[in-house]
């Protein structure tokens, strides 16, 4: 019948077919197969290997530490003679060593205390470089407040030069109800913008003629103010006299008006 000559999908020969016809799955079997012959033969090179005279050496010299004294040893058997037992410490009142004292060999080329004098240039080395991460630690500290500072004093600098500006246009205005054409020194005025500016010459001159700082100007203008207008450029007002200046105002500078 037809039924019995069709496949049985369940059947170990389609599941087979449907393994060998995945895509990648030869390839993937063949790469497992290439790692592990690799490692076998690996494993095999290593046990085929000889060993060298120095490890072998090494192997019967540990095996021979390892190993406890026996009493063929000569030493031992001495001990024993005295009294010693195995595990038994050493010493009249068994205050002594129970091992013996451990063998340091030497297997390099270089001299005795070349370890040392090794060690004590790494630690040299060590020391130096922590001293040079501190100094350029300390550098980048110094570095950052002397910025701090530079940028407050300039800060506080353009602050004065606001606070002299602002003097100058208040001296100006009341000079000028005044009828004071001239201002008593140069820079108590503000410069107008519009005039024609003068030579490099004449500013060179101007700037010879006073070498009073911001902060001096600030303090002679602010100064002028109240002894020839009685006005406080902190408080912003004119007062009558000077006794109602000096009874009203806090004083003559910005630090007694905050």
């Amino acid at each position: 019948m037809e039924e019995d000559d069709e496949e049985d999908y369940m059947s170990d020969l389609f599941i087979n077919l449907r393994q060998d016809v995945r895509p990648g799955l030869p390839m993937v079997r063949r790469m497992k197969e290439a790692i592990q012959k690799e490692e076998k033969q690996k494993e095999a090179n290593e046990k085929n290997r000889q060993k060298s005279i120095k490890e072998q050496e090494k192997e019967r010299r540990d095996l021979v530490l390892k190993s406890a004294l026996g009493n063929e040893n000569k030493g031992f058997a001495l001990l024993q003679k005295m009294g010693y037992k195995s595990g038994q410490a050493l010493g009249k009142s068994g205050e002594g060593i129970v091992e013996p004292i451990p063998l340091n060999i030497k297997t390099g080329r270089s001299g005795l205390g070349h370890e040392e004098l090794k060690k004590r240039k790494a630690e040299e080395k060590l020391e130096n470089y922590r001293q040079k991460l501190h100094m350029k630690k300390q550098a980048n500290e110094q570095a950052a407040d002397q910025f701090r500072i530079r940028f407050k004093n300039k800060q506080e600098e353009r602050k004065l030069e606001g606070d002299l500006r602002k003097s100058q246009r208040a001296c100006q205005q009341l000079d000028m109800q005044k009828d004071i054409s001239v201002p008593k020194e140069t820079w108590y005025w503000l410069e107008p913008e519009d005039e024609d500016k003068k030579d490099e010459e004449d500013k060179e001159d101007e700037s010879t003629s006073s070498d009073l700082s911001v902060s001096e100007k600030l303090h002679a203008l602010t100064a002028y103010l109240r002894e020839e207008h009685f006005y406080c450029i902190w408080c912003g007002t004119t007062y009558e006299d000077s006794e109602d200046l000096s009874s009203n105002c806090p004083g003559d500078s910005a630090a007694d008006h905050d």
